[in-house]
C-alpha cells in the first residue's frame, strides 16, 4: 500500500511538472534579470577590490532572496493542484507583498551560508592535520541540514500565511524534525536535478559550451524547478499542519477572553461540517491530498469525516 501511494504521488508530481513547465521556464525568465544584474554587481565588487572571497558572492544572496519570494508565489499555487497560474501577477505580487521579511530572510539565510560554510572548511582542514577536528566538523554538517531544511519551510510560509515572523521560524524548526520524512523527500529531488545539470555539463566538451549551458541552467532551469520540487515534497503537510494549528489557536483564544470577561460557556459553538458537497470517488486507489474548503486533507480522512456527518444527520 505504501509503495501504491509513494508510485502515484510521484505520478501526481511528474505529471504537474510536464503540465507546469512552461510557466516554470517563464519564472525563470523574470528570476534571470535581477539574478544576474546583483550578481553580476558583486562579482565586480570581488574582482575589482582584489579581494576574491566566497564572503562576497555570498552577499548576493541578501539583494536576491525577495525575487525568490516571486518564484515560491508562483510554484506554491502550482503544487496547491490550481490550473492556468497568472506566471507574472503571482510573481510580481509575492515580491511586493514579502519584500521587507524576504530582506530579512535573506540576513538569515546569508548568515547560515557563511558560517556554515567557512566552519566546515575550517574544520575539514584542521581534521585532515588532527582527528578530533572531525567531531565538531560533523557538528557543523548538521547545523547546516538543520537550517537547509527549515528554509524549506520559511518561504512557502511566508508567501502563503499572514503570521508573526518568530512563528514563522518556529514553526520551520518544528517541521524540521518533525517533518523529516518530506524532507528527505526533497533532498533526494533536489539530488536529482543537480545530478542532471552536472551531466549537462560533463557533456561540455569546450569550455565556451561550459559557460553557456551553465548561464542556461543556473538562470532558465535550476531556480523554479528547484522550488517547485521543495514545495512538492513539502507544503502540503505544512499548509494542513498550519490552518489547523491557527483554527485551534483561535478557539483557545476566543475561549480564554471569554473566561477573562467572566462568561464560563462561549456564544459560538462549531458548528459542524455535513460536507454534503463533497464528492469523492471512494473505489479510487491511493491516499492523496484533496484540497477541501481551504485545507489540505488525505481522501481517507475526508471519506471519514463525510460518514460521520452523515451518521450524525441519520441520528437526528
Amino acid at each position: 500500500m505504501a509503495s501504491e501511494k509513494n508510485a502515484v504521488a510521484l505520478t501526481g508530481f511528474f505529471s504537474s511538472l510536464f503540465h507546469n513547465l512552461p510557466r516554470l521556464l517563464l519564472t525563470n525568465v523574470l528570476f534571470a534579470l535581477p539574478f544576474a544584474v546583483i550578481f553580476g554587481i558583486f562579482f565586480l565588487i570581488n574582482t575589482l577590490t582584489g579581494i576574491n572571497s566566497m564572503f562576497i558572492y555570498f552577499l548576493t544572496i541578501i539583494p536576491l532572496f525577495p525575487f525568490y519570494a516571486g518564484v515560491t508565489q508562483v510554484t506554491s499555487h502550482m503544487v496547491r493542484g490550481e490550473e492556468n497560474v497568472d506566471v507574472f501577477s503571482n510573481f510580481i505580487g509575492g515580491i511586493k507583498e514579502n519584500l521587507l521579511r524576504f530582506l530579512i530572510h535573506g540576513v538569515v539565510m546569508y548568515a547560515a551560508v557563511f558560517i556554515s560554510y567557512y566552519s566546515i572548511v575550517l574544520y575539514l582542514g584542521l581534521g585532515s592535520k588532527n582527528g578530533m577536528f572531525y567531531v565538531p566538523l560533523v557538528i557543523c554538517i548538521l547545523i547546516a541540514i538543520f537550517f537547509l531544511f527549515m528554509f524549506f519551510y520559511v518561504p512557502p510560509m511566508t508567501v502563503t500565511f499572514d503570521i508573526k515572523m518568530k512563528d514563522i521560524y518556529k514553526n520551520s524548526a518544528l517541521m524540521t524534525i518533525g517533518e523529516l520524512k518530506h524532507n528527505l523527500f526533497a533532498v533526494f529531488g533536489i539530488l536529482i536535478l543537480f545530478l542532471v545539470c552536472a551531466t549537462v555539463l560533463m557533456c561540455s566538451f569546450t569550455p565556451v559550451l561550459l559557460i553557456i549551458f551553465t548561464i542556461v541552467l543556473a538562470l532558465f532551469i535550476v531556480p523554479s524547478i528547484l522550488s517547485f520540487i521543495i514545495n512538492s515534497a513539502v507544503y502540503k503537510n505544512m499548509y494542513s499542519m498550519i490552518v489547523d494549528k491557527d483554527s485551534k489557536s483561535k478557539t483557545i483564544d476566543k475561549k480564554m477572553e471569554n473566561r477573562r470577561k467572566g462568561q464560563f460557556h462561549d456564544d459560538e459553538e462549531p458548528v459542524a461540517e455535513d460536507y454534503s458537497d463533497l464528492e469523492i470517488d471512494e473505489s479510487a486507489d491511493g491516499d492523496e491530498f484533496i484540497f477541501y474548503n481551504g485545507k489540505m486533507m488525505k481522501r481517507s480522512y475526508l471519506l471519514k469525516l463525510k460518514k460521520e456527518a452523515e451518521e450524525r444527520k441519520n441520528a437526528k
